[in-house]
């Protein structure tokens, strides 16, 4: 696990000031669009990598795994689209060598846009993993780094419930939870909070304050008028700017349609794929652009990746302008008049380090229409927005806050569910900003400690496995998965103490700290701390 790396943050923003994660700890990293949250995981990522430590990147849509080179949870933890696990089943998935050892060989476990994944999966996944890494710590004992916001768009979840569901001690309570946060492998994880506060797509002041007001359910008076300001008719399209749709169904007909509409040649990039077939389908299912992409000059595209040279976004949009002379490439004009030749880009799956498969093509698709569905995680130049068919709590807070001003947003309608987020995520926000207050009051000795004690029980925890001399431990310390899964809550059980330890608990207890929250500095049971206290005769 990771002993460092995390950007700095100040108040409860991992971006200046200290985070939790560096310290092995579990995280739920949130905040709303455009607050930087990929950005975050993206340098956090880097980190795991320059440190060698292995990690999985997931996430619960194909769309958001392709982003970090990943796959979606389901994939990763062997789950599918089960919605249900009988003991058999997990004996069965525990046999399967590869998903075997990618768990067992996994330190941090990344769930990107947790928001989208039910309940009742992270249930499922929390007990695959603990089956098959042996310990009842949550998930098994691995960093886990949750990242979303639940203010977007909910998870898609059906009532019903099989007879054979296994009960997974307690994990049963998930059913009917709709967000992941209502879950018992959630309440046991317990991740410490870090909330995202700072804004980077937007600086419309104007704007930013009708998306605060549809993010706590309170859009009415100057802010609906602001959103009026931008009502067009259908006869005031403006040209060259994409459709977000509520719907699925009309847009990859608007998008053919307008298509025949352009004369000239078309000029089709067909997908090159390479690596097992189930690996090839789980990366084109992810990846906005089609594997077979007709284009034609004249036509609106949308980029469908960040560019690593920084020339374009994922959602950057623009009219291919020309063909490449010498590879027929497309060239687009985006928005803002920079002219940038297309080149096929990959997406690829790494698993421990290496390329398991990968999918070639110009990251382009045509955007005349898009659904919001799609949408999220984009940031868009400008947008006709349709949101008078707004069925889903947070569809019209996820296609307005891709925008960076008002002035971008091309409004032709909305009802009211589009200025609704889901109350659960109103309620929950509250207790989600205190905990992260309270977290970014961890004083840098504190952290420190935590740092030593994590690095520590890294050492211990691969020359145990190697078979070379092992962690000191007592007659009595427990062995086995049992140890491991004492080690993942408290990096330091049964480990001798040190003098600078010793001085550091008589002046915490002075200090009046808590028992429990000395037992979480030093990474040790709280008996341990009662023990030590009553041995210096302080209790």
């Amino acid at each position: 696990m990771p002993t460092g790396g995390w950007p700095r943050a100040k108040e409860h923003d991992p971006r200046r000031g200290a985070c939790p994660a560096k310290t092995g700890a579990s995280i739920f990293l949130t905040g709303q669009p455009g607050s930087g949250k990929t950005h975050t995981v993206n340098r956090y990522v880097r980190d795991l990598q320059r440190q060698g430590i292995d990690y999985a990147f997931t996430a619960s849509t194909g769309i958001a795994a392709t982003h970090g080179h990943g796959v979606t949870i389901h994939a990763w933890s062997g789950i599918g689209v089960r919605k249900a696990l009988t003991r058999r089943d997990l004996d069965v998935l525990a046999t399967n060598r590869r998903l075997a050892a990618r768990i067992e060989k996994t330190s941090v476990l990344i769930i990107d846009e947790i928001s989208m994944l039910p309940a009742r999966a992270l249930g499922l996944v929390d007990a695959v993993c603990c089956h098959i890494r042996a310990s009842q710590a949550p998930f098994g004992g691995l960093q886990v780094v949750l990242v979303g916001d639940f203010f977007q768009l909910p998870p898609v979840v059906r009532n019903n419930r099989d007879d054979a569901m296994l009960s997974l001690a307690d994990r049963a309570e998930s059913f009917g939870a709709e967000f992941a946060h209502a879950s018992a492998a959630w309440r046991d994880l317990a991740p410490t909070v870090c909330y995202l506060s700072e804004q980077h797509r937007q600086s419309d002041a104007a704007f930013l304050d009708v998306l605060a007001a549809i993010r706590s359910n309170s859009c009415s008076g100057v802010h609906r008028d602001r959103l009026a300001s931008r009502l067009i008719g259908r006869d005031q399209l403006p040209t060259g700017c994409t459709r977000l749709f509520t719907h699925n169904a009309a847009v990859d007909d608007i998008n053919q349609q307008q298509l025949a509409k352009l004369g000239g040649k078309s000029r089709l990039f067909a997908m090159i794929t390479k690596g097992p077939e189930p690996f090839v389908r789980i990366l084109q299912r992810g990846c906005l652009s089609p594997e077979a992409l007709e284009l034609k000059q004249g036509a609106v595209v949308m980029f469908t990746k960040n560019d690593p040279a920084g020339r374009y976004v994922n959602g950057t949009l623009g009219v291919v302008d020309d063909f490449d002379a010498e590879d027929s490439y497309p060239m687009v004009r985006t928005r803002g008049g920079k002219r940038i030749l297309a080149e096929p880009s990959k997406w690829k799956i790494d698993e421990n380090g290496k390329e398991r498969a990968s999918i070639t093509q110009v990251p382009l698709k045509l955007a005349w229409a898009i659904t919001v569905h799609k949408s999220q995680g984009m940031s868009l130049d400008a947008a006709v927005i349709d949101l008078s068919r707004a069925f889903e709590y947070g569809q019209g807070y996820v296609a307005l806050s891709r925008l960076r001003e008002l002035s971008s947003l091309h409004l032709l309608g909305l009802n009211e569910r589009a200025l609704r987020v889901h109350p659960i995520a109103v309620e929950k926000d509250a207790e989600f900003r205190a905990a992260s207050d309270a977290a970014s009051r961890l004083d840098a000795a504190s952290i420190a400690r935590k740092q030593q004690n994590l690095a520590a029980a890294n050492v211990a925890r691969p020359t145990r496995a190697e078979g070379a001399a092992p962690r000191p431990r007592m007659p009595w310390t427990p062995q086995g998965a049992a140890l491991d899964a004492m080690w993942a809550s408290h990096a330091k059980a049964y480990a001798p103490w040190s003098k600078d330890e010793d001085l550091d608990l008589k002046r915490l207890h002075r200090a009046g700290e808590t028992i429990d929250a000395i037992a979480s500095d030093f990474g040790r049971k709280p008996g341990a701390i009662r023990s030590r206290l009553k041995k210096h005769g302080l209790v």
